[in-house]
């Protein structure tokens, strides 16, 4: 048995809910053939309904995090069937790429993302960055863990080159394998919250959950020495329950975190947002334009010279992945449209036939 309000039911949900026979459940972990869900009745094993998975974009598919209604109430040794997927609170995507350029859902209605880095050779304040535009898109509050502590000589800089780069965002330290700062993360994840952690490969995500419950949990693998990367030790995202009251969901590590559009990024780069509206020309590529405020700024020694490249970055392979997405997205309604037309042919000509 579940209390709903524990598992983050709050009147956000409730409000979405017209149906009062409808039985919410949340998604707490997704494999090939399923998912696992929660709800008042306890733990059940749960598929989508075929009718739902058809109606729904790639980036609407019920996820970790996600809530949903169950067709009926589980029932002991049968899987329940999802018919529907609530409206998001936050969620946190990035674009994957494959055979098609579409955006993947990560972690659905979190309230805290805490982006996870480690502070061996895995620390990139340029990663750092990028995720925490991210988490900002998702609608959710970023945080920055910085693991690994015990292998850092000189962690106060570390700190200040996250915080300058982030404008003073929350910066926790722990070390996982030392149990240390383990509080600070346990302080936000009180009842009725649900956090992700996110970050890439090797950041020590697995070791740090497992150290903050107390048991383990999940299994670990050793990093490189040369890069701090490691193999995807979580190979599923799945919500965990602490002690505390709180929820999180563990994610597995991400080799690339691909931007899906451009939210976000203003909210990180805020100084160099301010000082393009100096420059002489509003469409100012900050490159070799007279009066570019920016670049000026980069003079003065008060940006770097990557930090705007990075900025720059960001905004063009977000346009890029947008452009690409909107021209799947037309090839799809194209697609349909078409199959609606077929039909309709069809249902004319057997009603000629039947005159």
């Amino acid at each position: 048995m579940y209390d709903l309000h524990s598992l983050g039911f709050g009147p956000f949900f409730k409000e979405q809910l017209r149906d009062s026979d409808a039985i919410p459940a949340r998604i707490v972990a997704q494999h090939r053939d399923g998912y696992v869900v929660w709800s008042s009745t306890g733990e059940s094993l749960a598929q989508a309904a075929g009718r739902l998975m058809r109606a729904l974009r790639d980036e609407a598919y019920p996820g970790v995090g996600d809530w949903v209604t169950l067709k009926s109430l589980p029932v002991p040794g049968q899987i329940a069937v999802v018919d529907a997927v609530l409206p998001r609170r936050t969620v946190f995507m990035r674009g994957a790429t494959g055979q098609e350029t579409r955006g993947q859902v990560i972690a659905a209605n979190v309230d805290i993302v805490f982006v996870v880095s480690g502070l061996d050779a895995d620390y990139n304040i340029r990663r750092i960055e990028r995720y925490i535009a991210r988490a900002w898109a998702s609608g959710a509050e970023p945080m920055v863990i910085l693991n690994k502590a015990d292998v850092c000589d000189d962690v106060d800089s570390r700190v200040a080159e996250v915080q300058t780069a982030s404008h003073g965002l929350n910066v926790l330290v722990t070390s996982a394998l030392q149990s240390r700062g383990l509080e600070g993360v346990t302080a936000y994840l009180q009842t009725g919250i649900t956090a992700a952690f996110v970050g890439s490969s090797g950041a020590g995500k697995s070791t740090l959950i497992n150290a903050l419950l107390g048991e383990e949990r999940f299994a670990t693998q050793a990093t490189r020495a040369d890069d701090g990367r490691g193999r995807h030790t979580t190979s599923h995202r799945e919500l965990v329950a602490f002690p505390s009251g709180g929820l999180l969901i563990d994610t597995p590590g991400m080799r690339e975190l691909l931007l899906p559009d451009e939210e976000g990024i203003g909210t990180v780069f805020t100084d160099i947002e301010a000082l393009s509206t100096q420059c002489r020309f509003r469409d100012c590529s900050h490159q070799s334009e007279p009066g570019c405020a920016v670049r000026e700024a980069i003079e003065r020694r008060e940006i770097s010279v990557e930090r705007l490249d990075h900025y720059l970055k960001l905004q063009a392979e977000a346009r890029v992945f947008e452009v690409r997405q909107n021209e799947r997205q037309r090839r799809r309604d194209e697609r349909a449209v078409g199959r609606q037309r077929a039909s309709a042919g069809k249902l004319i000509r057997r009603l000629k036939d039947g005159q």
